[in-house]
């Protein structure tokens, strides 16, 4: 996704990440609806096997660890006692807001069947989504067996998802250039960051 790093100086509100406890976002986020706090959780379906060997389908958070919320900038106490929040990612200790619009269409257009975490990718080919609920946001196109994928990234939260998509439902940033659809190797994409976000 494209970086958009801003501190708020007034309430008005945004989009910020809160980091949680681990394995907690789910009743974080709970609490917030209980608390009439605007938030977003958004999630995968995968296949999860027991050690009994019975299966399950299970509905996972796509950026562990985060849940997001739509507070004014001085708003962040009553998110801040929350049971199983930690903090407001930010910088300077402020918090720092996620880009409205990508959040928006995130929630709007994301179809958990369509989705899953992946590794934090800065490098490759950056396209852009032009159709449907995610039309705009920017990511990295890769290729798997099943077909193509976009990697978007909040670089804030140092977290990438994968999204399916078809060849045709692309386009490249670089308009100067003929689009190819070069894509990264899953086998040979960058390895996840190692650092970590500030938080407050």
């Amino acid at each position: 996704m494209r970086k958009n790093v801003t501190t708020v100086p007034n309430n008005e509100p945004h989009w910020f990440a809160v980091y949680t406890t681990s394995r907690h976002e789910k009743r974080v986020a709970q609490h917030l609806r209980e608390r009439e706090i605007e938030s977003f959780l958004p999630v995968y379906r995968t296949q999860h096997r027991w050690k009994s060997g019975t299966r399950a389908m299970l509905y996972l958070p796509l950026f562990p660890g985060y849940v997001l919320v739509r507070i004014g900038g001085n708003d962040r106490v009553g998110v801040l006692e929350v049971p199983g929040v930690v903090s407001i990612i930010g910088t300077a200790r402020r918090p720092t807001p996620l880009p409205d619009f990508e959040v928006e269409a995130l929630r709007a257009g994301l179809d958990p069947m369509r989705a899953e975490p992946h590794p934090f990718l800065t490098a490759g080919q950056r396209v852009r989504i032009r159709t449907g609920a995610l039309a705009g946001l920017e990511g990295i196109v890769i290729r798997k067996k099943s077909g193509f994928r976009v990697v978007l990234s909040l670089d804030l939260l140092m977290q990438s998802i994968a999204i399916e998509v078809d060849g045709e439902d692309v386009e490249s940033v670089d308009t100067s250039l003929s689009f190819t659809l070069q894509t990264i190797d899953e086998d040979t994409s960058p390895q996840p960051h190692s650092g970590q976000p500030c938080t407050i």
